[in-house]
């Protein structure tokens, strides 16, 4: 069993467990609270639960599958990558809302995310506060301990600007009874990014440059969660319109020189491993989330329980999940390449690639429609399709394992799952569960922001520069192990050709679309698709784009349409209640 340091809190009166192996064979030690933390013995305690945010579990708020620290839903179903999935249109509406750019104000799963963001910050602050009334001489580490929580906080206060865009700062020592005096427009978004990304510098400082224990935030983390806000902070957006009016290629640079500043990682061998738990520590780790499980907590341990509902289901499948969270034909689409391996920037001009075709005379029997094409191998290590071979599993090829054909084609994911006959993933609920970490940040991000801020900076060296570092990560790509055919596994499963990108042609607007290109399909269900579509100023026109070439894939599109001022959630209705109205919609809604 791998070392559990990242743990989740149960209630109020509930232990907490240490990162220490000798804390995790204590039996529960009663409430912490800042009133019983004169002991430096327990500080460790206090720290952890604030990396217990993480898992979003709260003794008030237990559905981190609804409110998910993935972002399946927040940045994946409302972009173009993800169907949500699940029993149709009604089941989960609030996300169906969200697919279809239909946010209204009363959503509760934005109340949901925002709650749980904010109680994130407040742990993290209580525990910050009483760590500063700790003897030095008796904790020498309390500095680091400190730094490690800043950056927890930071990272909570980032999900909050990029989902709600105005949102209330709290500060550390401000008591939570003044909360509700806090107005949600006394900050800018660029101010509010300024202020995370300099307290992010600031606990670097007070870091080292690595940790002992596996999952304690390090230098090189702080540095990288650094680097990516201030690439978003770099993109500087109309407050009335979010339109990206201008990039700041000063702020461009410091993304290059903090990076630049990172050392001691590199890519995984195969793009595969990142779903394999004995890899997912190593060297592309950045900044991890830690889940157990049977370490002896209730459901079968600490697991990932953003993905509780999206296991797969239907005839055939080795798991019977919720089947929520499905690769959209567009993503699938997106994979397709060239006679160079290189992408295919019109794809949504061509037909669908993979569509499953029914035998007239036998409606069991069915193959896959147009295949002849070249196809990046990333699609078949992402996405599951029905005759291709999941994983290790060899009871069968993926079938279909959707549980709303009709709604929601044949296709599921792979990432995020161990293979269904792994003895480390349970075979009954939760089903699929594994103590399969979350990568908030890995290295390939890393090679991907520098890229970008190398590429908007626009000299001849620069976008050379980028040019190689987006190659590495479509090299990787390329030397990974190919799918293979269920059938007959010396042939590929596909006809997958992933190239390079040559020096010939490579100006600013071409490296422009490789690199957002190359972000989708690395990154695709990672979370971060839609947060991308924001910061480039392109949400509206790719998303409108999106529901025309989906329209006759998926029917509740047909009157789907993006809006400008959508780019960020409505400021939930029951948050300005409990502001006792002090708070100001989000352009783009109807005032309060």
């Amino acid at each position: 069993m791998k070392l559990k340091n990242i743990i989740t809190l149960f209630t109020a009166s509930a232990a907490l467990l240490s990162c220490s192996d000798d804390f995790l064979k204590n039996p529960p030690q009663g409430p912490l609270s800042e009133a019983n933390m004169n002991d430096p013995a327990a500080v460790d305690l206090l720290v952890n639960s604030a990396y217990a945010t993480f898992g979003c579990r709260y003794a008030d708020s237990n559905d981190p599958h609804l409110f998910p620290l993935t972002n399946w839903s927040y940045g994946e179903v409302r972009a173009d990558n993800a169907y949500k999935g699940g029993g149709g249109e009604t089941d989960l509406w609030e996300v169906h809302d969200m697919e279809t750019a239909k946010i209204q104000p009363n959503n509760g799963f934005l109340d949901g995310k925002w709650f749980n963001a904010y109680c994130g910050i407040s742990r993290c602050s209580s525990t910050i506060r009483t760590l500063r009334k700790v003897d030095e001489s008796q904790v020498p580490a309390r500095d680091t301990r400190i730094a490690e929580i800043r950056v927890i906080r930071d990272h909570w206060y980032f999900e909050l600007v990029r989902l709600f865009n105005r949102i209330p700062y709290m500060d550390i020592d401000l008591p939570e009874n003044e909360y509700v005096n806090v107005r949600n427009d006394e900050f800018t978004r660029e101010e509010h990014l300024d202020r995370i990304a300099n307290d992010l510098l600031e606990a670097a400082e007070s870091l080292p440059e690595t940790q002992t224990q596996i999952g304690r935030i390090n230098k090189r983390a702080a540095l990288a969660y650094a680097a990516k806000v201030k690439l978003y902070q770099a993109y500087e957006q109309a407050p009335q319109t979010n339109a990206v009016v201008n990039v700041n290629k000063a702020l461009l640079k410091e993304v290059v020189d903090i990076i630049d500043c990172i050392s001691g990682y590199d890519l995984l061998a195969d793009f595969q491993h990142l779903d394999m738990l004995e890899y997912e520590n190593g060297p592309e780790a950045v900044l991890t989330v830690q889940f157990s499980k049977n370490d002896g907590t209730a459901d079968g341990g600490r697991v990932n329980w953003s993905m509780l509902l999206n296991s797969m289901t239907g005839p055939g499948c080795p798991w019977q999940g919720d089947g929520f969270f499905l690769p959209s034909q567009d993503l699938i689409n997106a994979y397709q390449t060239d006679e160079n391996g290189l992408p295919l920037f019109d794809y949504q001009s061509r037909p669908d690639y993979g569509v499953v075709e029914f035998n007239p005379s036998d409606a069991n029997s069915y193959h896959l429609t147009n295949v002849d094409g070249n196809v990046d191998p990333r699609l078949d290590f992402v996405t599951g399709r029905p005759t291709i071979r999941y994983k290790t599993y060899l009871g069968s090829p993926c079938g279909l394992w959707v549980r709303n054909r009709d709604a929601y084609g044949y296709n599921n994911t792979k990432r995020f799952w161990l293979s269904p006959e792994s003895a480390d993933a349970n075979q009954g609920w939760p089903w699929g569960a594994s103590a399969l970490n979350w990568q908030i940040i890995r290295y390939a991000d890393l090679l991907l922001y520098k890229a970008e801020a190398l590429i908007e900076m626009g000299s001849a060296d620069n976008l050379d520069e980028a040019r190689t570092l987006i190659n590495r990560v479509r090299d990787r790509a390329r030397k990974s192990a190919y799918v293979k055919d269920f059938n007959n596994p010396t042939r590929d499963a596909a006809n997958y050709s992933i190239g390079l990108y040559p020096a010939a042609g490579w100006n600013q607007d071409y490296a422009r679309k490789a690199l957002r290109t190359e972000m989708r399909l690395e990154k695709a269900m990672e979370g971060e698709r839609f947060y991308d579509l924001v910061r480039w100023g392109i949400a509206k026109e790719v998303m409108n784009n999106y529901f025309k070439a989906e329209k006759d894939n998926r029917i509740y599109y047909q009157n789907a349409s993006f809006e400008t001022g959508e780019e960020y959630f409505p400021v939930p209705v029951a948050q300005y209640n409990f502001s006792g109205g002090k708070y100001v919609q989000n352009p783009g809604y109807p005032a309060f």
